[in-house]
């Protein structure tokens, strides 16, 4: 026996909360399947401005201002000897009421009120649920196989399915569409502080992003309750030097090389946890294919130097959201149909990507760059805050004249033919 959805949504982050919401608020029948029982631990934890218009587009504003989540208003960067650049402030750009105001969440709870606002709207979420296998007929994915926690085995179909499985990469690993990124292969290490300093009043909540030397960076997310999140990026043969493997000892090394870093973690406890990642830049080579579509993480992830992947998740599920209603109501789901989703994700992690290879190369300087041509300076914040599908011609051009852009990869088309795959 089968089950039947309009959509089917692999994984409840805030890619697929987001779709899920959307499209149950237009009335269709959308079942989440969740392999994880939420709240659950997630990094990625601070947002960037330009995740309003999805936040907004599914009721989460309010909600978002009602809950303890620390605001944050700008950024800062540090040099390795400790001197902080001024912050910049959302509001010296945009409406303070709305875009130039963002948040540092606890993935764990923010991810907890999305999946719930999906609910709200009308959507299934079964969670603590496996996702097997996708159903292919005549080339066609028309669902999944699930297994339930109770070891319970069965099919739900549906005419669309969306992965919304973030890192897992559910189906670009199988039918081998991921994608590493020519030259992002970062690691990062990180904890979590209780009781370290942070800045006073409205700087309390900036992101700090802190160098170290010519090899990578910290970031320092102050958060609720007190705790700061604090980790180290850099390339693995970098932190694994001298072969130290333990997350705790390369964090503790590494502490020492950023003079603010080391300063405002001396007055605060570490919780004792700490966490190391592997190379997580990737990229699916299609967006789409006939009965599937690729969302958030799933699709393409860069790097979290600017915390683009909350807002590109969310950006995806909103998009994508329309998308599906408007293939739902016309009843052509063709893979064609997503050819300008899969075009307008792909330009904003193409800018933002390119924004990201400037900043890892030890002779690049935003400042530099904006004392030579002054008008860049608002073009770098529309891009870092997230409003990633400008023209930024004019911008790669300038920024071309210290250091060198990647070209734009040829992935993010829909994949048109039958789909083969057995798995």
């Amino acid at each position: 026996m089968s089950e039947n959805y309009d959509a089917i949504l692999i994984g409840g982050g805030p890619a697929g909360s987001c779709a899920a919401a959307i499209l149950a608020e237009y009335g269709h029948r959308v079942l989440i399947i969740e392999r994880a029982k939420f709240p659950r631990y997630h990094i990625g934890e601070s947002l960037i401005p330009f995740t309003f218009a999805p936040l907004e587009r599914i009721g989460m504003i309010p909600k978002m201002k009602a809950s303890h989540f620390v605001k944050k208003y700008s950024v800062t960067f540090v040099q390795p000897d400790g001197r902080r650049s001024q912050p910049f402030y959302f509001f010296n750009r945009y409406d303070r009421e709305t875009v130039a105001q963002t948040w540092q969440v606890l993935r764990s709870e923010f991810d907890q009120m999305l999946l719930d606002n999906a609910r709200e709207k009308g959507a299934e979420v079964r969670e603590e649920t496996n996702v097997n296998r996708l159903l292919v007929e005549g080339g066609k994915v028309v669902g999944v196989e699930a297994t339930d926690k109770s070891g319970r085995t069965y099919e739900v179909r549906a005419p669309i399915t969306l992965d919304c499985t973030g890192k897992e990469a559910f189906t670009a690993n199988r039918f081998n569409w991921r994608m590493r990124d020519p030259y992002l292969n970062k690691i990062a290490v990180w904890t979590y502080y209780r009781g370290s300093k942070r800045e006073a009043d409205i700087d309390e909540g900036a992101t700090t992003v802190a160098y170290v030397p010519e090899k990578g960076w910290f970031w320092h997310i102050p958060q609720h309750d007190d705790m700061v999140s604090v980790g180290i990026v850099a390339e693995g043969k970098y932190l694994t030097r001298g072969g130290v493997k333990s997350a705790r000892d390369i964090f503790n090394r590494e502490v020492d090389e950023n003079q603010w870093i080391k300063d405002h973690l001396l007055s605060g406890e570490s919780t004792g946890e700490y966490f190391i990642t592997s190379e997580y830049s990737r990229h699916s080579q299609h967006c789409a294919a006939p009965g599937l579509l690729l969302l958030g993480d799933a699709l393409a992830f860069l790097d979290p130097v600017f915390s683009s992947g909350v807002m590109l998740a969310l950006k995806s599920g909103h998009l994508a959201g329309e998308a599906v209603h408007a293939g739902l109501v016309e009843g052509d789901l063709s893979p064609a149909r997503f050819t300008e989703y899969g075009t307008t994700i792909r330009q904003g992690v193409e800018n933002m990507r390119k924004l990201v290879y400037a900043f890892y190369d030890p002779k690049f300087s935003f400042r530099e760059v904006i004392k030579k041509h002054p008008e860049a300076a608002g073009q770098i914040t529309d891009c870092l805050s997230g409003d990633v599908n400008k023209d930024f011609s004019e911008l790669w051009g300038w920024i071309r004249e210290f250091v060198p852009l990647p070209e734009d990869l040829p992935y993010g088309e829909p994949l048109s033919e039958a789909v083969d795959w057995k798995g």
